[in-house]
């Protein structure tokens, strides 16, 4: 009230030539705090932020941390006139998508699934998830969660039943790339570098674009699919890969997971089994302060979330068309059959609060912080790190955020 009260008082002025003085006036304090906080971002490193890229842990970390969902699914529309023209890594003839994984040297195993398992059972032994949204359209309703480990990022966990859609179309939406890079206007770039026809197994390259003040983003995926009667466990996380070179643009996320299980459920409309449940499990390593990027995500979620339906919507047109489907889409129905039940018989649990990914930095306070050095430090530190994902939740809840206090003031 008293900020109104402020405002008010100013306007009142006599002439407008002091209602702009007195307005100068009182935004001046806060442009500097902005302008302070982006040089301290700037100058500012943590330790582990220059640590040798190679040392970064390449291999499958058990732990969620995000976000952005594919938040990968989030999407971000950036102006053409400031997209910048990266050309992706070349990739050597040894690794073109021609080349068979082989079946022993599979990159996602069963104790992926096992790890999976337990996150759908929530008998994974970590803390309690905490609802943070709950929003619906006519054809779709979403649910999210978030929850804070004791060591790592901020995971998150989605729940989102579609209607009028089945569990093998969800399947092989979320596997076809090449369908994806017509819906999804960040990635620019996917190829598949390696798969195993016997079970599914492909390893795959995307570049993701981001906005201007950011550099591209490479990932190299692993994924796999098992089936247990129409329930599907799709399973995709970072891998390593020595024959695709490390380059500085675009900037590679290491630390990659994204996972989902997808089965019928009972349509809102008329109770019969006609939707379709998909459950995410997901983080990327954001290379940016936590409560910053859970900020962004509450933000910003809702609003790229809700357009994945009508890419969703397209593809079922594609679908029906009867035109040749994809090699993406292809290998997503070769998948691995599982009987869930003797799986959880054979082995324990994962205990995701007993797992941590190597040289984890720890959770940064950043709460006794002043917002505008936060907000400030957070775009700079962002993009100058020499790793990490500034995920499109992230960019749009922040940007919200500061336009709303612009707004207010």
């Amino acid at each position: 009230m008293g900020l109104v009260a402020a405002l008010l008082e100013i306007l009142q002025r006599p002439t407008f030539g002091e209602v702009i003085l007195e307005l100068g006036m009182f935004m001046a304090p806060i442009w500097i705090a902005v302008l302070i906080g982006v040089l301290v971002g700037w100058s500012w490193k943590p330790k582990w932020a220059n640590l040798a890229i190679d040392s970064v842990p390449t291999t499958h970390v058990p732990a969620l941390q995000n976000l952005s969902f594919g938040f990968s699914t989030l999407k971000l529309q950036v102006p053409s006139w400031i997209k910048e023209t990266h050309s992706p890594p070349s990739i050597s003839s040894s690794t073109s998508s021609s080349l068979q994984l082989e079946a022993e040297k599979s990159v996602v195993t069963d104790a992926d699934l096992r790890y999976l398992d337990g996150l759908v059972e929530e008998q994974d032994g970590g803390p309690a998830w905490i609802q943070m949204m709950d929003r619906s359209t006519p054809n779709m309703s979403y649910q999210a969660w978030r929850r804070d480990p004791e060591t790592g990022p901020p995971q998150y966990r989605s729940r989102t039943v579609y209607e009028d859609a089945t569990p093998e179309m969800l399947r092989d939406f979320f596997w076809d790339d090449e369908f994806r890079l017509k819906w999804d206007d960040m990635l620019i770039h996917a190829e598949t570098l390696e798969e195993c026809p016997t079970t599914g197994t492909m390893v795959v390259q995307w570049v993701r674009k981001f906005p201007f003040f950011c550099s591209d983003r490479e990932y190299i995926i692993g994924r796999r699919i098992w089936e247990s009667g129409r329930t599907y466990y799709c399973v995709t996380k970072g891998v390593p890969c020595s024959s695709v070179p490390r380059r500085n643009k675009p900037r590679r996320v290491d630390l990659y997971y994204s996972s989902w299980f997808i089965r019928t459920a009972e349509s809102k409309r008329d109770g019969r089994m006609t939707a379709c449940e998909v459950l995410l499990f997901h983080y990327e390593d954001m290379g940016i302060p936590w409560e910053i990027a859970k900020l962004g995500v509450r933000q910003g979620m809702w609003g790229a979330v809700r357009k994945i339906d009508p890419g969703l919507r397209a593809y079922q047109k594609h679908r029906a068309s009867g035109d040749p489907i994809s090699r993406c889409a292809f290998m997503a129905q070769v998948n691995t059959k599982v009987d869930i039940e003797n799986l959880r018989s054979m082995g324990s649990e994962t205990n995701l609060s007993e797992i941590e990914p190597e040289d984890s930095p720890e959770k940064p306070a950043g709460r006794n912080i002043p917002r505008f050095l936060v907000v400030g430090g957070a775009i700079a530190l962002a993009c100058s790190l020499d790793r990490g994902l500034l995920t499109k939740a992230v960019i749009f809840g922040v940007a919200r955020r500061f336009a709303g206090i612009g707004k207010r003031l």
